[in-house]
């Protein structure tokens, strides 16, 4: 069984060739695409397959910030770790803000990638499966995808959810075996890094996804809680909570 699956996006054959050399001599599954869309496409094909992502920065047509921009959008958790010839900060700032966990600079050795892939690998939380169309207790249905709440009984129309509150409770929802904490929220549906950032930021948003299950008839407070000292967690607590 292999150690991981990884993705290699790179639009140059040689380095691609090696790159999935190196990784399946250590043990690692590999998938390739030679361009931005081809990426899309594979990870649109197969969402929860891989592991880990190398991406490249350069690449014609939808570059590396681009694919980054959207693998961010659908697979926030999903480990990325960006591939590129440039050297300067304002190019690594920009992936790392962008939510990249890792760089490596080209040319590289394959020791140093291979440890990078470990090390990023050992730092990331277990993935949870992406989340679509899900029922809510009471018969109401949330669409990931869509953005909408739609109540319960036929032909009820859906409703409309804004994309922060939509992407909130699509991560609580993802993570339901767990409280997950406001810095936690912050960091991967704000994409903020959390020191600095008032923690009511969080709290006004839960307020507001509660406030749009209230209107398709889902008890809000049970099923997004409030979990004393830990932060949110939808569903039932496993633990003393109030709301």
């Amino acid at each position: 069984m292999p150690l991981a699956r990884v993705l290699i996006i790179e639009d140059e054959a040689a380095i691609r060739d090696g790159v999935r050399e190196a990784l399946q001599l250590a043990g690692y599954a590999t998938r390739e695409a030679p361009t931005g869309q081809a990426a899309l496409d594979t990870l649109g094909d197969d969402a929860d397959g891989f592991d880990l992502v190398l991406l490249d920065v350069l690449m014609p047509g939808l570059d590396g910030f681009g694919v980054l921009d959207a693998i961010r959008r659908e697979r926030p958790t999903l480990p990325v770790i960006m591939l590129t010839a440039l050297d300067a900060e304002a190019d690594r700032v920009r992936g790392l803000r962008g939510g990249a966990d890792d760089y490596v600079v080209k040319p590289f050795g394959a020791g140093e990638l291979i440890a990078r892939v470990e090390a990023v690998l050992r730092r990331s939380p277990a993935r949870p499966k992406a989340v679509r169309t899900v029922e809510l207790p009471g018969g109401a249905r949330f669409d990931a995808e869509r953005r909408e709440l739609t109540p319960p009984g036929p032909g009820a129309p859906p409703v409309p959810l804004p994309e922060l509150e939509a992407a909130l409770l699509a991560y609580l929802i993802a993570h339901a075996d767990r409280a997950v904490t406001r810095e936690e929220l912050l960091r991967s549906v704000w994409r903020l890094d959390p020191r600095g950032v008032r923690t009511r930021t969080v709290d006004m948003a839960v307020l507001r996804v509660r406030e749009a299950l209230r209107g398709v008839g889902v008890d809000a407070e049970r099923v997004v809680r409030t979990v004393r000292g830990a932060g949110y967690v939808f569903g039932d607590p496993t633990t003393d909570a109030d709301s």
